[in-house]
């Protein structure tokens, strides 16, 4: 096949591209070899991308024009190697454009600068928000019932609250397109920092709902919209991982507060000020404190990162040219499309993953509060003090297993496969924990259990998230699945919060049976997911005639009919 790298409609003046650029030396003047030597200022650098971009599609259009001719009027090539040869070779071609972009090098600095500076930052925030939230279950068994004399079902609302709110202002995700980053996260921060340290003030049901519900609204602003906003910097490969950095925080969160929770109960026989009061200062006050630092930190795009270079803060756009449509705005902040949003609303895939979402989260938002509780009270011969030591530990365990899927999950490009694993390791675990407290067995067993179950729960939710941002193919559909995601499947934490009330201690076999049969549907919604998808991508590959694949036959793909330029995608299975 023959090929020509000479541009089309492009400035005659403009130097054409070395296929062996390389990066002059640090503290060199960098300049673009693929823009004028005028054009240095981030003013200018969607212009030169616009321009790569430009220059990329007339190399794209001149080597397509062969398996173009072949195609025509006769089904895909399956013997020979004849699709397998050009696929491979138009892989090739891709590699070498890039280059001429940026080097391997250059993109993996930038990665690495993300990952160090961003995710990193980002895992703090949610570690804190996952803190502020899940406390409580450490504050009852410190005191709090008793001070404000709260019946089993009066503490089952102040976790309802929570969530009530929660879901209503799921839809600010959205606002991650509209507010500036760097101002919405540091708002959000500061308000669930400022309630949760005044819930040490409060001083009866009635104050403490109150504000339980408001730091719902401040939380529902934040976590939720994470990955989307993770997703202005990654590829769609690279996303599970950092997902599971940030979500991988909760567990951590959880052990960071169990242990907490045990110094100062310890502390507080000596002080004069209840053990539940301080324990919500001392976790709530850091947040109003780094949100600060989240003002100032956190990047809108690529393009106003910090801590990147201007020729780095070009090489972060560059590399995400081929995860945007064509037809995007190039501005830092886009509008959101209606008609994109109605489309993903009628989407029946979505609901699925939300269906997931919602089984993940009966068991997410029950053991958290519940497992100290559970610990102390189903005659493990535990103490209080010695209840929030031993919560620390299967939290810990699942912080190292999310990190563990979310690689491999990224490493093989695939998020059906390891949703399923976690799916049985989180069945698993409850199974163990109901039939222990059913036989009453030792508590060894039962707290055995423990481990598989947060780790399934906590890791099938890292890549549902992420498989729902994979799957969508523009930042309109994006957020959209994203509030789909988040308000039906927080609608599970007003189920799972009802799972433990004092009538079935000291087993809990109900609650335990409950959150293992829906770890199971999560196995078999992930199963029914991937047919659907596999069956749609092979159905589009089939009505296609021409075809233009990713590194890995996955991301979207242009195809030109006349003037009209559709594009179309490959689902991640």
């Amino acid at each position: 096949m023959e090929v020509s790298l000479e541009p089309h409609n492009l400035n005659p003046q403009r130097r054409s591209p070395s296929p062996h650029y390389s990066p002059q030396s640090d503290g060199a003047s960098q300049v673009d070899p693929l823009t004028p030597d005028s054009v240095s200022d981030s003013d200018h650098e969607m212009g030169s991308i616009n321009g790569h971009e430009g220059l990329e599609r007339s190399f794209e259009l001149k080597t397509i024009a062969p398996l173009q001719r072949h195609f025509i009027g006769q089904d895909y090539p399956t013997t020979d190697g004849g699709i397998e040869e050009e696929l491979a070779a138009r892989r090739g071609n891709r590699r070498k454009e890039s280059f001429m972009l940026y080097t391997p090098d250059e993109e993996q600095n930038v990665l690495k600068k993300l990952d160090r500076r961003l995710v990193l930052f980002v895992a703090i925030l949610y570690m804190l928000s996952f803190l502020d939230r899940s406390n409580i279950g450490n504050a009852k068994i410190a005191g709090l019932s008793e001070d404000l004399q709260l019946s089993s079902s009066q503490y089952e609302w102040l976790l309802t609250a929570f969530y009530i709110t929660y879901i209503l202002f799921e839809w600010m995700t959205l606002l991650y397109r509209v507010v500036h980053p760097h101002i919405y996260i540091a708002l959000c921060v500061a308000s669930w920092g400022l309630v949760a340290s005044l819930q040490s003030v409060a001083d009866s049901f009635t104050s403490m709902l109150v504000l339980r519900a408001l730091l719902g609204v401040g939380e529902a602003a934040f976590g939720p919209g994470v990955p989307f906003y993770l997703s202005f910097f990654y590829k769609r490969e690279e996303l599970a991982l950092r997902t599971g950095l940030f979500i991988s925080a909760a567990p951590l969160a959880t052990s960071f507060a169990s242990s907490l929770a045990w110094l100062i109960t310890k502390a507080t026989t000596k002080v004069p000020i209840a053990a539940w009061r301080l324990l919500f200062l001392v976790e709530g006050f850091p947040s109003m404190i780094v949100a600060v630092f989240a003002w100032y930190h956190m990047p809108d795009s690529p393009g106003t990162a910090k801590f990147l270079t201007q020729r780095q803060k070009r090489v972060a756009r560059l590399r995400l040219r081929k995860e945007k449509n064509t037809k995007q705005e190039s501005s830092e902040k886009s509008s959101l499309k209606m008609k994109e949003i109605l489309q993903t609303l009628a989407d029946p895939k979505c609901y699925i993953t939300a269906a997931m979402f919602f089984s993940c989260n009966v068991a997410f938002s029950s053991l958290p509060p519940f497992l100290p509780t559970i610990l102390k009270e189903a005659r493990m011969g535990y103490t209080a003090l010695t209840s929030q030591a031993l919560s620390a530990p299967p939290y810990l365990f699942s912080f190292f297993v999310v990190l563990l899927i979310a690689y491999l999950s990224d490493r093989y490009r695939s998020r059906s496969f390891y949703v399923c694993v976690c799916a049985i390791m989180g069945t698993t675990g409850y199974v163990v924990i109901a039939i222990a407290g059913w036989r009453q067995a030792s508590a060894g067993w039962r707290y055995a259990g423990v481990y598989p179950a947060s780790a399934g729960f906590f890791s099938a939710i890292t890549i549902i998230i992420t498989w729902t941002i994979n799957n969508q193919d523009s930042d309109s559909k994006k957020g959209t699945g994203m509030v789909m995601l988040n308000i039906i499947g927080q609608l599970g934490p007003l189920l799972g919060t009802r799972l433990y009330p004092d009538s079935d201690k000291p087993y809990y076999v109900k609650g335990m049976s409950v959150c293992a049969g829906f770890m199971f549907l999560v196995f078999v919604l992930s199963l029914t997911l991937r047919t659907i998808l596999a069956r749609e991508n092979a159905q589009s590959r089939i009505a296609y005639s021409r075809i233009e694949v990713e590194d890995d036959e996955e991301g979207l793909v242009k195809e030109n009919e006349g003037e009209v330029e559709r594009e179309r995608f490959i689902y991640i299975l």
